[in-house]
């Protein structure tokens, strides 16, 4: 791809090395303010904690930087309206980590829908079902050495060293990470969304859920159903998407733990990136259909993507906006669980209406006066 790795950039010091012995002896940063400083770097890929993914984002942007960031582009609604309004301004190329966009097998696929394979798209139901492992009750320790534990915190308010919500496991922290419905459901919300043919946020969201199975310190659900339902619109009927997440089964539908089904006026669509692919008419009949390409998450045809959007050979498959809208189903999914309660979207405002509490999370709190708190201003 004609590109040269030039520095990895990690709070961790092992990590860092490792990732430097892996790109051929590329330099190394502790601080993302150095390697910003780096004139030599045309992209950035970001693929820390939630937490950081916009703070980065957008100083990689005022850095004059084209950034690649991984899924959920944003920590937060908020977030992800800032990451929109900075590739803007800044003028700067953003593709997002679902990597389905730049797979030509579903590409081909929702071509399909969107031509009336199976009629109008009414509904798309997606699964999330996996066996994640129990973090257990941990007390506060001391950050091992190497770890730089004051950068890894970032603008988010401090905390102290807890040996569970390190490695990975930040993920099921709502300070550091956005669940499994951002963390891998976020790759079935995008998909979905593409193939209703919605870009717009949903006018109500609906979750239950909670730590049903889980007797740890985690604080994001194991256990969710969440239904959005998208708003008339022209030459479109209304929509619906619903999402299911169990964390501690093993027993999938068509026996995948990841997949989406499409239903339509004329018939049904199962998609899965396993590799799965199936279409029935209206009358239940398997229709004969294949695709060109396989069903598959491949990093590298989404990471080629990036750079031919920086050479201006092709328009981004995942831009700031189409991150946004979908990371912001796992957003506005987990607050409705979270408070037990339906949500209703103001579109022109992206606010939640009637409702200070869900309101408030839409955003969050950052440490006071760091330098990687967002601002586009």
């Amino acid at each position: 791809a004609n590109v040269e790795l030039v520095a990895v950039c990690d709070a961790d010091e092992e990590r860092r090395q490792r990732g430097s012995e892996k790109g051929g002896g590329a330099k190394q940063y502790a601080d993302l303010r150095q390697l910003l400083d780096d004139d030599s770097i045309d992209a950035v890929s970001i693929a820390t904690p939630d937490h950081w993914h916009v703070p980065a984002a957008i100083l990689a942007m005022q850095a004059g930087k084209h950034v690649y960031v991984e899924k959920p582009c944003s920590h937060n609604l908020r977030e992800g309206q800032a990451l929109v309004a900075a590739s803007q301004k800044y003028n700067r190329i953003v593709q997002h980590g679902t990597q389905m966009r730049s797979n030509g097998g579903f590409q081909e696929a929702v071509t399909m829908l969107h031509e009336g394979l199976i009629g109008d798209v009414m509904i798309a139901r997606v699964w999330n079902i996996q066996k994640r492992q129990n973090i257990g009750h941990k007390q506060p320790g001391n950050p091992p050495a190497g770890l730089d534990y004051d950068m890894w915190i970032g603008p988010a308010p401090m905390v102290p060293y807890q040996e569970n919500r390190g490695h990975y496991n930040w993920h099921w922290w709502y300070n550091f990470g956005t669940g499994d419905a951002g963390n891998d459901g976020v790759h079935e919300f995008d998909l979905a969304r593409w193939g209703l043919g919605v870009n717009e946020h949903p006018k109500s969201v609906s979750g239950l859920g909670g730590k049903y199975f889980f007797d740890d310190d985690q604080q994001f659900p194991d256990t969710m159903t969440a239904s959005f339902e998208y708003a008339v619109a022209e030459n479109r009927p209304a929509k619906q998407l619903v999402f299911e997440m169990r964390l501690w089964s093993s027993n999938h539908p068509y026996n995948v733990d990841s997949g989406i089904e499409f239903y339509g006026t004329k018939g049904m669509m199962f998609l899965s990136r396993r590799g799965k692919f199936e279409v029935r008419d209206d009358r239940k009949k398997k229709v004969d259909i294949s695709l060109n390409d396989p069903l598959e998450m491949n990093v590298s045809n989404n990471q080629r993507a990036f750079l031919a959007t920086i050479r201006g050979e092709s328009p981004a498959t995942a831009d700031a906006e189409t991150a946004h809208l979908s990371a912001s189903l796992c957003h506005l999914a987990n607050i409705s669980t979270r408070l037990g309660r339906t949500i209703h979207m103001d579109h022109s405002m992206e606010s939640i209406i009637n409702d200070e509490e869900a309101n408030a999370l839409l955003g969050r709190e950052y440490r006071e006066g760091h330098w990687a708190i967002p601002n586009v201003n």
